[in-house]
């Protein structure tokens, strides 16, 4: 029997080389195409970048008790009251027209209740009844008084001046009621008298040949 000759030989590797190559190919392609469709080799989409959302700015505070000025008399008709509130804030004076008299100021609650303190011990304790009154009780210089203050149209209300005239301090608070009667004390320095009439309208007061401008009270 005759061997192979190298021709056969020659050919039979080249098949085999062929072959080789082929399946090598194919399993490449196979990996690639495997690695291309894994999820893990996936690029994860890009989120669209999210705007921040401003926060609300806050809300000023203010009191549910509406600013107005009130203004009346004591129940017994012996001393006048006034009160104008401002922003949960409150001042009123008190004064009987002749000698006695008493600046308060303190704090309006949301329920229109309010406690307001003066000089020597006096207390004003009232409440706004729905906006058109303010009723209470007043305690000063042994005193106790009730009393009703209307809501005040201007140009009723509470007025004050200060200055100091021939060289005396003075210091001046009006009550102007509804009716246009006023009740007021002036003090020169520190000794009270009952006050001269301001004109309402403009607040001009004469003391002592001087002129004075007495202004409205606020908080």
């Amino acid at each position: 029997m005759k061997r192979p000759g190298p021709l056969f030989t020659l050919l039979a590797g080249l098949l085999l080389g062929l072959f080789m190559l082929s399946l090598n190919a194919t399993t490449g392609e196979r990996t690639t195409s495997y690695a291309r469709e894994s999820p893990g080799t996936r690029a994860s989409p890009t989120p669209a970048p999210t705007r921040a959302t401003p926060s609300p700015s806050p809300s000023p505070t203010t009191s549910p008790v509406p600013n107005a000025d009130y203004a009346g008399r004591t129940d017994d008709d012996s001393s006048a009251i006034a009160v104008s509130l401002r922003d949960g804030r409150a001042i009123a004076y008190f004064c009987d027209g002749r000698d006695k008299e008493s600046w308060l100021k303190g704090d309006v609650e949301d329920d229109g209740t309010m406690k307001l303190t003066g000089k020597g011990g006096s207390v004003l304790n009232g409440t706004v009844e729905e906006s058109r009154r303010i009723s209470g009780t007043v305690d000063i210089g042994g005193g106790h008084f009730t009393f009703t203050a209307d809501k005040a149209i201007k140009p009723s209300g509470l007025y004050r001046a200060t200055a100091t005239v021939r060289d005396a301090k003075v210091d001046g608070g009006w009550i102007v009621l509804k009716d246009g009667s006023q009740v007021g004390i002036l003090t020169r320095d520190g000794k009270p008298s009952p006050a001269p009439g301001i004109d309402p309208e403009t607040g001009v007061v004469t003391v002592d040949g001087q002129q004075l401008t007495a202004r409205p009270v606020t908080p």
